[in-house]
């Protein structure tokens, strides 16, 4: 009786360290709100965003024109492009950098941009 009550304290005991784990990685929705500054891209239809958290997104839209905010902060919000693809991306920076691996661990990726609300006419840097 003593091992099963045993076993089940060091079940309960891994099943909640596990579960604390997964609450520190990042939080990776396939839709993301970012605040930055827009620059052109390296066609017509595409633009980088600068994020204020260091993350940079070559960045779409047929909903939004960006052209009219280049050089504006923007707050925008948009659906990660091959969402699935970018976190394990993202995961292996993350590990990499817990290595020691790697020092700047900020985010890369693509956006389609469904919505956008301008904060600045300019970007500070």
């Amino acid at each position: 009786m003593k091992k099963l009550i045993l076993c089940l304290v060091l079940v309960c005991t891994a099943s909640l360290w596990v579960m604390a784990d997964d609450a520190d990685s990042k939080g990776k929705s396939d839709t993301r709100t970012l605040t930055g500054c827009v620059s052109q891209g390296d066609s017509a239809k595409e633009f980088n965003l600068t994020a204020e958290d260091g993350s940079t997104w070559e960045v779409r839209s047929s909903n939004v024109s960006l052209a009219e905010h280049v050089g504006h902060t923007i707050r925008a919000t948009g659906v990660v492009s091959n969402a699935t693809a970018h976190n394990m991306k993202e995961d292996t920076k993350d590990m990499a950098q817990d290595a020691g691996l790697k020092k700047d661990n900020h985010e890369h990726g693509h956006l389609k941009i469904t919505h956008v609300k301008m904060v600045s006419d300019s970007c500070s840097k």
